[in-house]
């Protein structure tokens, strides 16, 4: 069973990765590293603001009573 060809679109208009050059493939592998980070990034986000919420909520309720 063979894999069909992966592909990468690029403003509307999709590119073999085979049939790219070197350079043009790093630049992928790189894209994808930075995507990777940005997600990790943006979930460690989510907890710090969740645990600043939850300060906060503390902070309100020491403040009130």
């Amino acid at each position: 069973m063979s894999e069909a060809p992966q592909t990468w679109t690029i403003d509307d208009k999709e590119y073999n990765v085979d049939d790219l050059s070197e350079v043009a493939k790093n630049h992928i592998v790189n894209i994808r590293v930075v995507d990777q980070e940005v997600a990790g990034l943006q979930q460690k986000l989510a907890i710090m603001q969740t645990a600043r919420n939850a300060y906060a909520n503390a902070l309100k309720a020491e403040i009130s009573e």
